[in-house]
């Protein structure tokens, strides 16, 4: 063989080595590192943003404990107001980054004085939930999942009809639940998305680019083998899977969730089906959603949902 063909041979073999490394080496571990960078710690709600229950008159809690897939102690609060008429109890899961579900008081404030039970916890790794990290996107709904069988076993609430409110992160914790809880009688999911790849390709494009396209079939791998059937169920798979009444509420600026990944994706489908309400805002971005009025609009679905 001449000179020239071994050296064509070898330059060959050497693309085909580098390629192979690139594809089951090099690219799977930074896919990994990124994961691990976005998910591989704890969220805490910073000191100076903390509510306490005496910012709400009237409002009070009682603290409850509840066991996750692997142990791990979930803490959770019942509000309250003494001496209430309670019509149902609202189940609330809260969003990814800024800690637990501290930030969301205000909504159990209004909630319970609109005749609500609500029962709020922190997602594994969160606040004063356990976790070293809070592992991936499917932990929420793993979390909901067990959160939702604690309440519907307690002797307080067991009688109860169960409502879901969720934002963000917990949006789409609140819709994928529903394919371990079909008999969740109603679902308020705020600023969604329909599925844990969905939000890995928003927020990826953010920080790689259009690199994540090539990460994610590893990303999607690594979440099956750590999360299994929770990784793949989707929020449309949990609205096929339930006749609970479901009400979408996204805006078109937001930034965090674009609205193509949650909302379009359910609109296209279920637009005139009598069990969805579809509330679209222009100019509410993702965190300032959760306003007095949209809470009304929640509170006035799951009344008819109840009467209806």
């Amino acid at each position: 063989m001449g000179s020239g063909k071994k050296k064509a041979k070898r330059i060959i073999i050497i693309a085909i080595v580098s390629l192979v490394v690139a594809v089951f080496v090099i690219m799977p571990a930074i896919s990994l590192l990124i994961y691990d960078s976005v998910f591989g710690g704890r969220f805490m709600t910073a000191p100076s943003r903390i509510s306490s229950v005496d910012d709400f008159p009237g409002l009070e809690r009682e603290r409850y404990t509840v066991i996750s897939n692997e142990g791990q102690k979930l803490a959770a609060y019942h509000y309250f107001r003494e001496e209430q008429e309670v019509k149902g109890i609202v189940i609330m899961s809260h969003g990814f980054g800024g800690g637990g579900h501290n930030a969301y008081m205000h909504c159990a404030d209004f909630l319970t004085k609109n005749g609500y039970y609500v029962f709020a916890y922190d997602v594994t790794g969160n606040d004063e939930s356990e976790g070293r990290s809070v592992k991936g996107l499917p932990q929420g709904v793993i979390d909901l999942d067990h959160v939702i069988s604690f309440v519907e076993e307690c002797d307080r609430f067991k009688d109860l009809p169960v409502l879901l409110l969720g934002h963000s992160w917990g949006g789409y914790s609140a819709s994928s639940v529903l394919n371990e809880h079909p008999e969740v009688s109603a679902v308020c999911a705020v600023s969604g998305f329909n599925r844990s790849s969905d939000l890995l390709e928003a927020q990826g494009r953010e920080m790689t680019g259009p690199l994540i396209y090539l990460m994610l079939p590893y990303l999607k791998i690594y979440e099956r083998i750590t999360f299994g059937e929770y990784s793949v169920q989707t929020a449309m798979d949990g609205f096929e899977n339930s006749d609970a009444k479901i009400m979408i509420v996204h805006s078109e600026d937001d930034t965090t969730v674009p609205i193509r990944y949650g909302y379009d994706i359910y609109y296209a489908e279920h637009a005139d089906d009598s069990d969805f309400v579809f509330v679209r805002y222009q100019n509410k971005g993702h965190n300032s959603i959760m306003t007095d009025e949209l809470l009304q609009k929640a509170v006035d679905f799951y009344d008819s949902t109840l009467i209806g």
